[in-house]
């Protein structure tokens, strides 16, 4: 049964093409009949649809008949966004090939290098692909060239295609049936073990866990054991995707699929454990030894989120539990403001990851929040010698009572291209950065330099992952531990819309920046909060003494359309009753500020 297994997701840049060759996939499979089909078929969320982006990985089973045999064919679609990252690393856990996809247009992008590498880590067959042959601009020569480069391929490896027309389909699934390997043999009586890569909750189904099968046979009615997180159940429905649930009597080893654990409890289910069945006597699993899960993500940008309403909390919990399940790259942690009531602290992995997680709390759980300015902890001395450590603006005693602050400092690490060392530089050189080494990890035209620095952890947080990746064109990756606290001078940034503070935007700022953050915040806000009836002052200060504003005109009615004619003394005289109106109304009035608002001055 194994032999007639192939296991294999499709890796790319964002946009090169993967949903529409996976499309491609489908109909000339008839997996999906042509009355069901549509464009990007698997991309199921509304969001993935108005973006044209994938946002989440997605697992179909296709039967396909190649020289008189039936295979099945597992595809997993991921996303090429670098944001998504981490749903590409959990697919190729779970596979033996991928297929890279290469834009005949674009040639090799950022996210092209870093998924391959991803996938050569885990030792998976590569079959290079060049897309979008059919466009009037396609550069198949240099796209090949670049390709064997890459990869170190022969130029007949690559396999030329269009996801549009489907030209080359019939020669992909070829490959994928000769080149890449079937899931290594196992013995079905072996204890079952099956490693969880994704997870979602359904109304009616409760947690559902899309796993692949390393050992053994799982079927309708086992009890299991999930081993990081010791829960039980029983496996209520068991089955594979079409993309839609296709109910089977049981999975076998080297099988990608779904169960329905009927778990209630959202945590109970995490994506990169190991399920097997329930030991006879009730005390724990059958297997030894778990399956390696994930590495753990590293969130590269904070925000603390909170209801708009107070008695939401619950609900707001409840949404990002079932989100968690859904985007494993989520991490949070509950947090307390006096301005905003209980809400959480969220870490992402960057400014596209958090606007459709807000996006999907509004859509998805009809919830409103409130997303306040990104900050690190503080350790902080008073002048009475207690000692306290600050997580927020709100946190922060007045500055009379302040001995010593000290932030966290990071040692960093960015692989870049040469060509790109100087830019790179540049950038950590302005967020305060302190140079340590260079090294060259390969030698030629495309040589990489690997620069070691120490920063502030407060440099990264907002929107430096989003800026190196600016500089280096999408092709440098960076990683960072903790190093140490050091002495900082840090102050209060109070933001005030309408001459009244927002706590939320109230950002902690290092004492020689605070004019540029607050001017910039200010200039955000202009050009991101909707027209009053009043004209509205926007104000950063610092201690009470505003160091820049900005404002925003008043929302006029057009009050001469209904004039027909007159003379301009009669014009004059409407226009003075409506200034004298707006002079009364003068910074009176409460403001609501959207979450675009929010987000505009995370993004600065």
């Amino acid at each position: 049964m194994n032999n007639q297994i192939r296991n294999f997701c499709i890796i790319a840049h964002i946009d090169h093409g993967k949903s529409t060759l996976a499309d491609r996939f489908l109909e000339f499979t008839k997996t999906v009949s042509e009355r069901e089909m549509k464009s990007q078929l698997l991309d199921s969320m509304d969001l993935e649809r108005e973006r044209g982006i994938t946002i989440k990985l997605t697992p179909v089973r296709m039967r396909y008949e190649y020289k008189g045999e039936d295979y099945i064919l597992d595809l997993i679609d991921t996303p090429g966004h670098v944001d998504f990252n981490y749903e590409v690393s959990r697919s190729l856990a779970a596979v033996e090939g991928a297929i890279l996809l290469v834009d005949a247009t674009q040639g090799v992008q950022a996210q092209t290098i870093g998924n391959l590498y991803l996938a050569l880590e885990q030792n998976l067959t590569i079959i290079p692909v060049i897309n979008k042959i059919d466009m009037a601009i396609a550069n198949v020569e240099k796209t090949k060239e670049e390709i064997i480069n890459l990869v170190g391929c022969d130029a007949k490896d690559i396999i030329l295609a269009s996801g549009k027309t489907g030209v080359g389909v019939e020669n992909i699934l070829a490959a994928v049936i000769e080149r890449i390997a079937p899931p290594p043999a196992a013995n079905d009586a072996k204890t079952p073990r099956a490693l969880i890569f994704d997870s979602s909750f359904n109304e009616y189904k409760g947690v559902v866990a899309s796993i692949r099968l390393v050992d053994g046979e799982l079927k309708k009615g086992d009890k299991i054991f999930l081993m990081s997180t010791q829960a039980r159940a029983e496996v209520l429905e068991i089955g594979y995707y079409t993309p839609k649930f296709r109910p089977a009597e049981k999975l076998l080893s080297g099988e990608i699929g779904y169960v329905v654990t009927g778990l209630k409890e959202v945590r109970d289910c995490r994506v990169g454990d190991t399920v097997t069945t329930l030991n006879s006597d009730k005390t724990g699993g059958n297997a030894r030894q778990a399956l390696p899960g994930y590495s753990e993500v590293k969130p590269m940008v904070f925000a603390g989120i909170f209801p708009k309403e107070g008695d939401a909390y619950q609900e707001l919990r409840d949404a990002i539990d079932k989100l968690k399940l859904n985007d494993s790259s989520l991490i949070y942690e509950p947090e307390h403001s006096h301005a905003l009531g209980f809400g959480f602290r969220c870490g992402f992995l960057g400014m596209l990851h958090l606007d459709i997680f807000q996006e999907r709390l509004k859509r998805e759980h009809d919830l409103e929040i409130v997303i306040t300015v990104p900050s690190v902890a503080y350790h902080l001395t008073k002048t009475n010698h207690d000692k306290l450590t600050i997580h927020s603006p709100q946190e922060m005693p007045d500055a009379s009572h302040v001995a010593e602050m000290q932030e966290p400092w990071m040692k960093l690490d960015v692989i870049t291209p040469k060509d790109y060392v100087g830019s790179v530089m540049g950038l950590i050189n302005e967020r305060k950065g302190i140079y340590i080494t260079t090294e060259y990890l390969s030698a030629g035209s495309d040589q990489r330099a690997l620069l070691h620095y120490e920063i502030p952890l407060a440099s990264l947080i907002t929107d430096f992952y989003d800026k190196l990746k600016t500089v280096t064109s999408g092709y440098a990756s960076m990683n960072y531990e903790i190093k140490d606290y050091k002495p900082t001078d840090v102050v209060k940034l109070d933001i005030l819309v309408a001459e009244d503070p927002v706590e939320s935007l109230a950002t902690l700022v290092w004492r020689e920046q605070a004019y540029a953050v607050g001017k910039k915040i200010c200039e955000s806000l202009k050009e991101s909060l909707p027209k009053q009836q009043f004209d509205l002052k926007i104000q950063a200060a610092v201690g009470g003494k505003v160091i820049a504003s900005e404002r925003l005109s008043a929302l006029r009615k057009d009050v001469l359309a209904k004039m027909s004619g007159g003379d301009y003394t009669r014009k004059l005289k409407l226009l003075q009753r409506q200034k004298k109106g707006k002079k009364q109304m003068k910074a009176k009035g409460k403001v609501d500020i959207p979450t675009e608002a929010y987000l505009a001055v995370l993004k600065r």
